[in-house]
């Protein structure tokens, strides 16, 4: 993994729309085509029909079993917290394809006022959200809402992500279209899969990873995927989630 570099090549994002009017990062790079890693645009994501089929029977399961756990905190946030019960918000998905990506809501409703008073007061919280898009001590977050990201509890209605098709139970970390431009050319590897409910990135420290080391992550992801990897990460995310390793 050490050996897999990142250049530093310009990407070039723009909007655009699908013939079926979903939204679209067109051409991510100079010189290459959307996918970037093949040299021609990729029919479907990284894994293929295997990692789909994997992806929906593990998502069925897990939405069967946690059912209870789903509805308990949906009915915590509904009796803690004026708003609505999950949050949906446009990630980069396969393809440079933007979807909603669905979590419980963790933040108070006014949540883009909130950073942007708190960002202009701050200048060491602005740097820290110019570097990574996160703030460790987060004024938007809710009590409860603490809680549910620190054990990750939050993105579990990313199963419906999955299930749909949006998303797959492994991949790159979701990423906002602003932030994909900062991979440079690791975004060819990026748009090339399903953005995953965990991945390399979280079984490597979660928040604590720098943000060069979850582009390499992403990168050495993509292009050694298969099953096993998959079954792995997904093995080692359950302790990573429990020891809160990295969790804001």
């Amino acid at each position: 993994m050490k050996n897999v570099t990142i250049q530093s090549d310009a990407i070039l994002i723009a909007a655009g729309k699908t013939n079926s009017g979903r939204s679209y990062i067109a051409n991510p790079i100079p010189g290459t085509t959307e996918d970037g890693i093949a040299g021609e645009r990729r029919v479907r994501p990284v894994g293929g029909i295997a990692k789909r089929a994997f992806d929906i029977a593990l998502s069925i399961v897990a939405i069967v079993l946690l059912a209870p756990l789903l509805l308990g905190i949906a009915l915590l946030i509904r009796a803690t917290s004026p708003g609505p019960v999950f949050y949906g918000h446009a990630r980069v998905g396969f393809d440079g394809r933007l979807f909603t990506c669905w979590k419980f809501r963790t933040m108070v409703v006014n949540s883009d006022v909130v950073l942007a008073r708190h960002l202009r007061d701050d200048p060491a919280a602005r740097r820290e959200w110019d570097e990574t898009f996160k703030l460790r001590d987060d004024p938007r977050v809710l009590p409860l809402g603490r809680v549910l990201r620190k054990l990750s509890i939050d993105e579990l209605p990313q199963l419906y992500n999955i299930l749909i098709g949006d998303m797959s139970v492994v991949g790159p970390r979701p990423v906002v279209r602003a932030e994909l431009q900062r991979y440079g050319s690791v975004a060819r590897y990026y748009i090339a899969a399903r953005p995953g409910l965990t991945g390399l990135w979280q079984v490597s420290g979660r928040n604590d990873t720098s943000y060069r080391l979850r582009t390499v992550l992403d990168r050495f992801y993509v292009s050694r995927q298969t099953l096993l990897l998959d079954l792995w990460i997904v093995i080692r995310t359950v302790p990573a989630v429990l020891a809160s390793r990295g969790a804001c």
